[in-house]
């Protein structure tokens, strides 16, 4: 019965544990690490997808939006924030100053996440950090002070700017299809991608004097 009314109700994975173990029943779904050898397809296929991915930056986020693992380009451009393996995204867009130091268009862009951080806690269940983060973002005043153009662009970029560089990117995200580990069922690829001739270029530049 727990298993139907999650299927209909669209429980997610972790939600439904929780529900198994309020009934006394063992967990459903599993959390295995990504070192673990029977993961090791699963993170082999991650790993070649964010090496291919070069000399655009791609990155993998966990459901705290923390770094689980960055190519070699994502390491350049997030470097240069001090960010790397480990960093949480949620600390870094909430700490006053630190988003819009180095994005240009950081009213915009943190409206965009703020919606995100709100639709991924629905979506999840309810997810207590993502809320606090939203509310920290709902009261920045650049993104408060953000009036959406009329009519809307086809996709919302982000313009990096730092070190005399300016980059323009927008993003795609990737899950695994079928998950049914927590390990990954939980994890989002971030592929980035160029959004003007300026930023393929100077992403080939950086690539080649690397």
């Amino acid at each position: 019965m727990i298993r139907h009314l999650s299927d209909i109700l669209d429980v997610p994975q972790t939600r439904r544990n929780e529900l198994f173990d309020a009934a006394g029943f063992a967990p459903q779904h599993q959390r295995s690490a990504l070192t673990d050898e029977h993961m090791q397809m699963v993170s082999s296929a991650m790993s070649t997808l964010l090496e291919r991915h070069a000399p655009y930056p791609a990155i993998v986020l966990n459901p705290l939006w923390t770094l689980v693992q960055l190519n070699g380009p994502a390491k350049t451009l997030f470097g240069m924030s001090g960010l790397g393996q480990g960093a949480s995204l949620l600390d870094f867009v909430t700490q006053s100053g630190a988003a819009s130091g180095v994005i240009e268009n950081w009213g915009e862009v943190g409206h965009h996440l703020l919606h995100r951080l709100r639709s991924e806690s629905r979506a999840a269940g309810g997810l207590l950090a993502l809320d606090r983060a939203a509310e920290v973002l709902a009261a920045d005043p650049d993104i408060s002070a953000y009036i959406a153009p009329t009519p809307l662009p086809p996709i919302v970029s982000t313009i990096y700017a730092a070190n005399g560089m300016r980059l323009a990117l927008f993003s795609t995200f990737v899950q695994f299809g079928g998950a049914e580990d927590l390990a990954i069922a939980d994890l989002k690829i971030e592929l980035m991608f160029p959004a003007d001739p300026e930023a393929e270029a100077l992403l080939h530049a950086l690539a080649s004097s690397s």
